[in-house]
């Protein structure tokens, strides 16, 4: 299974080149079984990486692009009246799709945003009091252009909370960039062979819940979310949940890494993609106090 995922990340790395680090991430939200946040500039590969990661997993797949004038029924579907039966039918929308991608979600109004919070957390949509459960497994990649940006609506932080991690894609290496310009590459995902099908992927998922984590290792992951329970710099404090995420992305990236346990270099590595959106912190800023914020802490030995 770790040659699996080795040559997912090989595959991945075909199509987003120089940015191995950025798809181990976006591998470990998935496996853990959260959704994920990708915000960067336009152009950087928000929207190829998706499509890329729905590819080689194998899943069914839908793009919603927000904008303005989307409405919840966009995304979630809409009762339409039969006449020949004489009621109502629930015409499904696109978020019935194993991986669903928000294309610019936060170039949509605060109503159609909080239309997802429901199926991000419950897996499942209410509609005319009727309950419809989403398919397994069910994730949402959504992808945010910076707020500073024109047409753009700030994700409040109840929603921002249930994206498990929040990674950029940042600009490529000089090299590979040489090679974007050239032409020497393929962007175009659809050429990625399926590496695994959806039992193998539940699986995948059952391992990472069965890797290891110590009470030392416990132990340094609330010491660290403690510490931002009394620093003032941090907007918001972690809640229990961002724990949670903190030790379900460390068993992952261990996974990934070939290990059954967790190191406190697992969750250093992992730390800032999980909580830096929850501290409501930006990208251009946080590097620095998440940096601050880990040296506080003593590493367990």
């Amino acid at each position: 299974m770790q040659q699996t995922v080795q040559t997912i990340i090989d595959d991945l790395s075909q199509v987003i080149f120089g940015k191995q680090q950025q798809i181990k991430l976006a591998l470990t939200c998935l496996f853990s079984q959260g959704h994920l946040l990708i915000e960067d500039l336009p152009g950087m590969g928000k929207t190829t990486l998706s499509h890329a990661l729905a590819a080689v997993l194998g899943l069914s797949y839908q793009r919603v692009q927000f904008t303005s004038d989307l409405l919840p029924s966009d995304i979630l579907g809409s009762s339409i009246f039969n006449a020949n039966e004489h009621k109502f039918t629930f015409h499904k929308g696109p978020i019935f799709s194993q991986v669903v991608l928000a294309d610019e979600i936060n170039r949509a109004g605060p109503k159609t945003q909080s239309a997802l919070l429901e199926a991000m957390e419950e897996n499942q949509v209410t509609m005319d009091g009727d309950k419809h459960a989403l398919p397994t497994p069910f994730f949402v990649i959504a992808t945010q252009n910076p707020l500073y940006q024109s047409g753009t609506y700030p994700l409040p932080e109840s929603q921002l909370d249930r994206f498990f991690m929040r990674i950029s894609l940042g600009f490529p290496p000089k090299e590979a960039e040489r090679k974007l310009i050239l032409g020497q590459h393929n962007r175009d995902y659809t050429h990625l062979p399926v590496r695994i099908d959806t039992q193998q992927l539940i699986e995948i998922q059952n391992k990472v819940t069965a890797v290891m984590l110590s009470e030392p290792v416990v132990d340094y992951i609330l010491a660290l979310v403690s510490a931002t329970r009394n620093n003032s710099q941090f907007a918001n404090a972690l809640s229990p949940r961002a724990s949670i995420a903190v030790g379900k992305a460390a068993k992952a990236w261990a996974f990934i890494d070939g290990r059954d346990f967790v190191t406190p270099d697992d969750v250093q590595t992992i730390f800032a993609s999980v909580t830096e959106h929850r501290l409501g912190l930006q990208h251009d800023v946080s590097s620095q106090q998440i940096k601050q914020l880990i040296n506080t802490v003593d590493v367990p030995l």
